[in-house]
């Protein structure tokens, strides 16, 4: 997270205190009114009106969230592609590609790794991108990566997951929060996922779930994020070997704070941590950075970061040392699991069965 980005969080979340901060909070509430009135309004138009949204002749299943920032979807995106692809379709993901420089971002690179055999297509116009899965790729269905907001292509289920340590963004609508719309937003959910959900008290859990049912009718799931290896090259490790050490760790996602308690919660102790900001595009002064920082820890010190940036760097060691990396899965309670299998088949089953496709025409 670059100082900015620090910066931002400190003045809507409230942790930064006096005059300056408190007029600065003024400003940005007053900018959020305009954004939230505009996006109520274009959501108002897409309700009323189904002929501004595209459909396609293949079942589309939409992964998303109502915050800004780091809620979990790309390990939501596998779980899901992971379930499709093993009831024998074939699945193409289709994304923005915010934040990446020239080419795929690392959200892509990350999913080439994890699922090789599910193309990942990327680019503004997502109907498009639909059409070239269908046409090219021969497709059977597609998953719409960080879709919630993106209304134009309809999709036949609407996942939305909401990070259970912290759900709404502070309460307020962006650039007064870190919510991309007003929660009521939620409404238009088929399978909501609380991500994280063991990082709070049962307690906050369940009044979250309250709080949800008030605003969505929509099946609710909880799910953990949890490192299912640790790697080095070609070496694979059980992330449990990380107990009880030192290590070292740097990351650039969305929320390094998670990375931070991810690396904690093996029973690590972090003895020196190096944060850039999300979607970071590594450059040589950085890696020239980053070598000089790992030579500077003794020798017992693991070098950890997450895959996300491992995928762009693309390095085995740094300073002659192993750097490894921790991956993490989404994993879900097995009737949870069973759930949203259960949902996505009834999807496949529901669209074979009509007899006749909805029209790709515009």
């Amino acid at each position: 997270m670059s100082s900015r980005e620090q910066w931002f969080r400190s003045i809507v979340s409230g942790q930064r205190r006096g005059p300056t901060a408190f007029a600065v909070r003024l400003l940005l509430r007053g900018a959020s009114v305009p954004y939230a009135l505009a996006m109520r309004l274009r959501n108002r138009r897409y309700d009323r009106d189904p002929a501004r949204t595209v459909r396609v002749n293949i079942p589309v299943v939409s992964v998303g969230n109502l915050t800004l920032g780091g809620t979990g979807k790309t390990p939501c995106v596998e779980l899901v592609a992971g379930m499709l692809r093993d009831d024998d379709f074939t699945v193409a993901i289709l994304s923005r590609g915010y934040g990446s420089t020239g080419g795929v971002n690392d959200e892509a690179m990350l999913l080439e790794d994890n699922l090789p055999d599910v193309p990942h297509l990327q680019g503004a116009d997502r109907t498009m991108l639909a059409r070239t899965a269908m046409i090219e790729l021969e497709s059977e269905v597609l998953i719409l990566d960080d879709g919630f907001q993106h209304r134009r292509l309809g999709r036949d289920l609407d996942i939305v997951l909401i990070d259970a340590t912290e759900p709404w963004g502070y309460g307020r609508v962006f650039p007064a929060g870190m919510l991309r719309e007003p929660r009521r937003g939620l409404g238009r959910a088929n399978l909501i996922v609380l991500t994280r959900s063991d990082r709070v008290r049962p307690e906050v859990l369940a009044s979250l779930e309250d709080e949800v049912r008030t605003l969505a009718g929509a099946t609710i799931l909880r799910s953990v994020h949890k490192p299912t290896m640790l790697v080095s090259g070609d070496e694979v490790e059980s992330p449990t070997v990380l107990n009880g050490q030192e290590v070292a760790s740097f990351c650039g996602i969305a929320d390094p704070a998670n990375f931070r308690a991810t690396v904690r919660g093996l029973g690590a102790e972090i003895v020196g941590e190096m944060v850039f900001a999300d979607h970071h595009a590594y450059t040589r002064e950085d890696v020239d950075r980053l070598r000089a920082w790992a030579a500077g820890f003794p020798e017992h010190v693991k070098i950890v970061t997450t895959q996300k940036d491992i995928v762009k760097l693309r390095l085995a060691d740094l300073a002659g040392r192993g750097l490894w990396y921790i991956r993490i899965g989404m994993s879900m309670n097995r009737a949870d699991t069973e759930t949203l299998r259960n949902r996505l088949r009834q999807m496949m089953n529901e669209t074979a069965d009509t007899g006749e496709w909805p029209s790709t025409d515009d």
